[in-house]
């Protein structure tokens, strides 16, 4: 059996008892079309390591294994496994790996050689606790040359949105702190065995040169309390937090702002100050 010659996605759903489980997040995508489409975010994957989280019956692995890439695959849910071994057999030799065990668990870093790509439809129950860690990596450049995920249009949305918009927070500071984002393809709930309530969207995030040098966890704490009580000013929002209205206030922020109209920059510039 080769990658030309699998079944459909939904005959191996049915042979290996793989109907979605809401408690795993799992919504599959079963249009190869639309699948290719996604592989082809990142840019040319030929001989590229990507890393995918949740592969489920393997439809977004196809589309990266026939983009050429070596496919790292971490599948939680133990039934997938064995289809996922077939996928493996019908690639070529090496070409994918699949670690059975929780996303959550792994050292993708570690797994990983640097400039390897992130593909994944996410699980929408774990995809913001990955993203942040993967974003939050001390070593910057990271591993990862670029990030490509499906997430609820509502979370896409936070991640690229700009100051001054309901959707701007914390989610939008560190994403835009040291990458740029964009949402490169958006994803009826249609395409989807089950059809989930809220429509999707694929962001495509890229390493850049921070905007500071603050520390990951210094911007966390800072934004935390910022955003913690967005419809108060900063004044009252950053109180308990020492020397962080002080901090923002060099940045040409008045204290009677609030946290959503304050800009990347001058967050990440004033958690560069408090150390």
């Amino acid at each position: 059996m080769s990658l030309d010659t699998l079944p459909p996605l939904r005959d191996v759903i049915a042979a290996h008892g793989l109907a979605a489980k809401k408690s795993l997040g799992q919504n599959f995508l079963l249009d190869a079309n639309l699948l290719d489409r996604i592989a082809r975010i990142p840019g040319p994957l030929a001989g590229a390591t990507v890393y995918e989280v949740g592969p489920g019956p393997g439809g977004l692995t196809r589309a990266l294994l026939r983009a050429g890439a070596r496919v790292i695959a971490v599948e939680r849910d133990d039934r997938a496994i064995p289809a996922l071994a077939e996928l493996a057999d019908a690639a070529e030799p090496g070409q994918l790996t699949v670690i059975a065990g929780d996303a959550l668990a792994q050292d993708a870093a570690g797994l990983c050689p640097p400039g390897s790509h992130i593909v994944a439809n996410l699980p929408y129950n774990i995809g913001t606790a990955l993203l942040t860690r993967w974003l939050e990596t001390p070593a910057w450049p990271p591993f990862w040359a670029s990030l490509t995920l499906m997430f609820q249009k509502e979370v896409a949305e936070r991640i690229v949105a700009a100051p001054g918009s309901d959707a701007y927070g914390r989610l939008a500071v560190l994403c835009q702190w040291r990458s740029t984002a964009r949402i490169a393809l958006q994803v009826s709930p249609k395409a989807f065995v089950p059809a989930p309530k809220v429509s999707s969207a694929v962001v495509h995030l890229v390493p850049m040169a921070p905007l500071s040098v603050a520390t990951p966890a210094r911007l966390s704490a800072l934004t935390a309390a910022g955003f913690g009580q967005r419809r108060k000013m900063l004044r009252a929002s950053l109180r308990g937090m020492p020397g962080a209205l002080e901090a923002i206030e060099a940045q040409g922020i008045a204290a009677e702002q609030r946290a959503e109209t304050v800009p990347v920059g001058a967050w990440a510039a004033a958690a560069a100050l408090l150390g």
